[in-house]
């Protein structure tokens, strides 16, 4: 099923008074339950692309469907709404609150979807148990080493059971051990039935998608799925 369309997608910004074209007439599908990757030197626009698709930002023209919902006309209320509800980041730096416990981390999005505290315990409680963290829930992040903050930040990506989730560089701050038990996660919610969409330079986290989109100078050279 299509969850994901955008259809001749521009992003131009003027630097100096000159036209970059960071993102020049991009055309992609991206389907329910699809492990992607995203790859590019810098500069490429890929950057530009996960900003667009995580609705932190909009075309300069063209069209994005989300579900169903249009994201291109979309004002930034809207946009806070739809990143809220459907989109799960992950972020190279884990973005964690350094003086809040794991549990009060993954939290987050629930208090902003109004969700009863009761329910928000139990919900991010068991978001932390599927990422194997039940025993460092009171930790906080100075604590908790590199894998462990990202295991949270997962936690805290899943916890609204968005469509997306959106991960950048995520194995980046970890070392190669770290990094490989962080992709044997997203490999695990991948068979459990979810859409991961992840950006990377590294060719052997690439791996792990089903599907890989290499951009340069703006525009998909390559579009290339494996079984």
């Amino acid at each position: 099923m299509s969850l994901i369309n955008l259809n001749d997608i521009y992003k131009i910004y003027n630097v100096g008074g000159e036209e970059v074209r960071a993102l020049d007439g991009v055309d992609i599908t991206i389907n329910s339950n699809e492990y992607l990757a995203i790859m590019g030197p810098s500069g490429s626009g890929k950057s530009t692309m996960m900003n667009m698709i995580g609705c932190l930002d909009t075309p300069s023209s063209g069209i994005y469907m989300f579900e169903g919902e249009e994201v291109h006309i979309m004002d930034d209320a809207q946009l806070a709404s739809i990143r809220n509800r459907k989109i799960g980041f992950v972020f190279q730096t884990f973005n964690l609150l350094p003086k809040a416990s794991a549990l009060q981390n993954v939290e987050i999005p629930l208090v902003y979807a109004n969700i009863k505290k009761e329910k928000r315990i139990k919900m991010a409680s068991k978001a932390l148990k599927d990422v194997g963290l039940e025993d460092r829930m009171y930790h906080k992040p100075n604590e908790l080493s590199g894998g462990q903050r990202q295991r949270v930040a997962i936690a805290r990506a899943l916890v609204n059971q968005p469509s997306i989730i959106l991960a950048d560089e995520p194995t980046g701050n970890l070392d190669s051990k770290s990094g490989h038990e962080i992709m044997g996660i997203f490999d695990d919610l991948h068979s459990q039935g979810n859409t991961i969409i992840l950006v990377t330079h590294e060719d052997v986290i690439a791996q792990h998608a089903k599907r890989t989109i290499r951009l340069f100078d703006g525009k998909i050279t390559d579009d290339t799925k494996r079984k």
